[in-house]
């Protein structure tokens, strides 16, 4: 029997599974719409790749349907299987203490590269840059491919499509997966930018505080009703907020945007004080430094644009002397302090999104092969899935992880298949 098989996105997931489908001699043509494979994962952590986890649970993922699919893809592979494959192809880690996995390199260019390296020592991988595949046929047996111009490309007895979503637009992140999947019978949830900056209601206000970096505790309210809660930094920009902190929490966030809810988010400036010791630090200032103005009182404690900001709220002159700060005034700051409310109207969009929920519904898909249920022999694999991991290198370990499932269902399917 000849077998050939195509795999749609040169991304984390897809560059993986054609590497292990390869290591049984199935052909495989690997197609990439870009001009270079692994464009997203070079822009991964600030360059440096947070490629893995070692500490994988379900609460670390979100989705429709999530529980049970995320517990069977890493049942099947954890941590020790993707170090081994690393290591086989000659790409060493480095553990951190939080469990975070780095390239011991820790630059994304050596990932893509000996991701490479190992695909280009197989002589049945072909790698199909600038191809974009716009269309399916699925006939009676296998598929036939077709391009951007409806050129037919090919035919296929597998396919695994790992195209990714539509985040990171600025290194032409494709969407064309959710097309494919859908006129073949698939369901596709609603996709939301996810591990994004938020957008405020009142911009005038950020963007005063516009570039300050402040480690607060964050606590997301949907419709009123009190949903997460982070701790981190807050980087307040011209349009809203950011940092780690907003970034983690702005996947639920997120998704109650797309359903139209109302979302607010509560920023306690000062986590390590309570109001109390507020108050009575006040106090002893305004007794030892009367005269001192309430701006410098402040800045003991706060950057200074946030205190001109809170000031300028509040209509109090920044002059105003530390004994003139009436019980009223103190009372506002404080209330501002240990519970800013933000009303969140959007995020700032995909194009800013380290990720994406939504996707494939994963209730029509094989956890254990990662094999559609609607069509036999069309695979999913990677972000197009409606799998959304949080920051720490969740996301890039459900990628491997699939492709890795998805690529043992294609092969364990076409075992005592020949090259082509």
């Amino acid at each position: 029997m000849s077998c050939k098989v195509a795999v749609i996105g040169g991304g984390a997931s897809g560059l993986f599974a054609a590497n292990i489908i390869a290591d049984s001699g199935i052909f495989v043509d690997l197609f990439e719409k870009n001009s270079d494979v692994g464009k997203k994962i070079l822009a991964t952590g600030n360059g440096h790749c947070n490629i893995f986890n070692k500490s994988i649970s379900v609460e670390h993922y979100a989705g429709r349907g999530v529980s049970e699919f995320v517990k069977t893809i890493f049942n099947a592979f954890g941590f020790k299987k993707f170090s081994k494959l690393c290591s086989d192809m000659g790409l060493l880690l480095d553990i951190k203490d939080d469990g975070r996995i780095y390239p011991l390199s820790y630059e994304s260019k050596s990932v893509v590269s000996m991701f490479e390296n190992a695909i280009n020592s197989k002589k049945c991988v072909n790698i199909i840059t600038d191809t974009s595949i716009n269309k399916i046929e699925k006939l009676k047996r296998g598929f036939v491919l077709f391009d951007d111009k409806n050129k037919k490309i090919g035919f296929y007895d597998k396919v695994l499509i790992a195209t990714g979503t539509s985040t990171a637009f600025h290194i032409n992140g494709q969407s064309n997966g959710f097309k494919l999947a859908e006129s073949l019978g698939h369901r596709i949830n609603t996709p939301y930018p996810s591990l994004v900056p938020l957008e405020c209601s009142d911009i005038r206000v950020c963007r005063r505080m516009e570039g300050v970096k402040i480690f607060s505790c964050v606590e997301l309210y949907v419709d009123g009703s009190k949903k997460e809660s982070i701790c981190g930094d807050v980087l307040f920009t011209k349009y809203g907020l950011s940092g780690f902190a907003v970034l983690d929490i702005s996947q639920k966030a997120s998704f109650y945007l797309s359903k139209n809810r109302s979302v607010e988010l509560i920023v306690n400036l000062l986590p390590k004080m309570d109001k109390q010791r507020f108050y009575n630090h006040i106090d002893r200032f305004k007794q030892k430094y009367k005269n001192t103005d309430i701006l410098t009182v402040l800045l003991g404690f706060l950057p200074k644009k946030i205190s001109k900001t809170l000031l300028y709220i509040l209509k109090t002159d920044s002059d105003l002397s530390a004994s003139d700060i009436s019980k009223k005034t103190l009372k506002s700051l404080a209330d501002l302090i240990f519970g800013w409310k933000f009303e969140i109207t959007s995020t700032h969009g995909f194009r800013y999104a380290e990720v994406s929920g939504g996707g494939v519904d994963v209730s029509d898909i094989d956890a254990k092969t990662m094999e559609s249920k609607i069509i036999k022999g069309l695979y999913f694999s990677g972000e197009i899935l409606d799998i959304v991991g949080k920051r720490g290198g969740y996301n890039l370990a459900f990628a491997f992880a699939s492709g890795y499932l998805a690529a043992k269902g294609i092969t364990g399917q076409l075992e005592g298949a020949v090259l082509r």
